[in-house]
């Protein structure tokens, strides 16, 4: 059979990756996928500047349009990354009845919906395993080897930056922002870490593994987001000694009202496998009522990592070349015309257990007034620690944790706390999991 012609849009980290994976295993590739795969073009922006890939046999252009309104090549990989341009190329690929590989998880979760539309009305396909955990195949994990299971809920450290900044943090003593600069020098953060550490990036991901999961509509605009710049070593050394971890996590279940959809700094317990995921490190929880709970762990980023990803979904298309539209694998898992209308359920109504910090003024009676006004919301403490006041400021710290309770109910009960005269700091808040089968 004649080879599969691809064109790649962005010769970066991950697109050098791909021409280095799709060179080297070749020949493996091919047998794999039944017919050999020749990188035809590429379009990369700046042709002058060095690329981590070997580009003497392949075709370059400036000019990504140049690549998808090539007639001889069949799938296009968009690995430009963003919501601007890539959209428009991603647009006419499909206008133009090429199929589609991309790691832009951006794109995905704000605009798959439309894009999955367009793409089952040309009968091509658009597949996305790199947009989510790097190397980590759990998009197929969740769309094929789980499909016998209804999917009750998922977590995970779905970005590495966080995950390392959180285990530094733990493992040497180190505040946030001494941390956070070290991960800007070594590239696992960017200049502006915005996307990593306040959960945006995480975000991305979790709309599109929720709605794999649940057969729901992407809904980036309802997930819940919060990022780990309020951490204090102090919360990382109490969550220790009361037997948990911090970890920033995204977290989806599906409850008898809707779904929740929320990523945030999260206390589980010690003898979790997600707690003992450390560094730059990824892995996802997927508990199916048939199978169980289920673990995915691996590299989330990095040039051959995604790389990997990146030509399994290449792969699988070639496979896929000679078949019916309508009998491939669906975009999100199930039928287009079976997505249910299931509501995303806003943070309000989210019932989960609560790390608290109260740093109170050195008074009696105070520890009286937080726990009648926590009884008075109907909250009830499953432990409390309460630490020595702190030199020369009159303080108190106090750490509860306390038992499930709705998050509209806790709203309430911190706004009481923070008006208190003895309690003139903000509290620091941390939802925890037991992430337990």
């Amino acid at each position: 059979m004649q080879s599969v012609k691809i064109g790649i849009l962005g010769l970066g980290t991950v697109g050098s990756g791909t021409v280095n994976v799709l060179t080297r295993n070749s020949r493996e590739i091919s047998r794999r996928a039944g017919r050999d795969i020749e990188i035809y073009r590429a379009a990369d922006r700046d042709l002058d500047k060095p690329k981590g890939c070997d580009t003497s046999a392949i075709n370059l252009t400036d000019d990504a349009f140049d690549i998808i309104n090539d007639p001889d090549i069949q799938i296009v990989v968009e690995l430009i990354g963003g919501t601007g341009v890539a959209k428009e190329l991603v647009i006419k690929t499909i206008e133009n009845g090429k199929h589609v590989v991309t790691a832009n998880k951006a794109l995905i979760a704000m605009h798959g919906n439309e894009l999955f539309e367009l793409a089952q009305e040309r009968g091509v396909t658009i597949s996305f395993e790199a947009a989510v955990a790097g190397g980590i195949p759990i998009i197929k994990a969740m769309r094929e080897g789980l499909a016998g299971n209804r999917i009750e809920w998922l977590a995970g450290i779905i970005n590495g930056t966080g995950n390392f900044i959180l285990t530094e943090m733990r493992e040497k003593g180190r505040d946030f922002a001494d941390v956070l600069a070290e991960a800007q020098a070594l590239g696992y953060a960017e200049a502006d870490p915005t996307f990593d550490i306040e959960g945006i990036d995480a975000a991305h991901k979790l709309t599109i593994m929720a709605s794999i999961a649940f057969g729901i509509p992407l809904q980036f605009d309802k997930c819940y987001t919060e990022g780990i710049s309020r951490i204090a070593q102090e919360d990382v050394l109490n969550a220790n000694e009361l037997g948990y971890r911090i970890k920033h996590l995204g977290i989806a279940k599906k409850t008898t009202s809707g779904v929740e959809l929320r990523v945030h700094p999260t206390l589980i317990p010690q003898r979790r496998l997600l707690a003992n995921v450390n560094g730059v490190m990824n892995a996802v929880v997927v508990k199916g009522d048939a199978v169980g709970p289920t673990l995915y762990y691996g590299a989330g980023a990095g040039s051959e990592a995604t790389a990997s990803a990146v030509v399994a979904d290449i792969v699988d298309i070639v496979r896929a070349l000679t078949t019916d539209p309508e009998n491939r694998v669906p975009h999100l898992a199930f039928q287009p015309d079976a997505l249910k209308d299931t509501p995303i359920l806003p943070m309000s109504e989210v019932v989960t257990s609560y790390y608290l910090r109260i740093h109170t003024l050195d008074k009696p009676g105070v520890l009286a007034d937080i726990t009648r006004i926590l009884s008075k919301e109907g909250i009830n403490i499953e432990a409390i620690l309460q630490k020595q006041p702190e030199e020369h400021e009159g303080m108190v710290p106090i750490i509860m944790l306390t038992q499930a309770v709705i998050e509209k109910n806790m709203d309430q009960a911190i706004a009481q706390i923070e008006a208190l005269d003895t309690v003139p700091d903000s509290i620091m808040r941390i939802r925890m999991e037991s992430l337990g089968g």
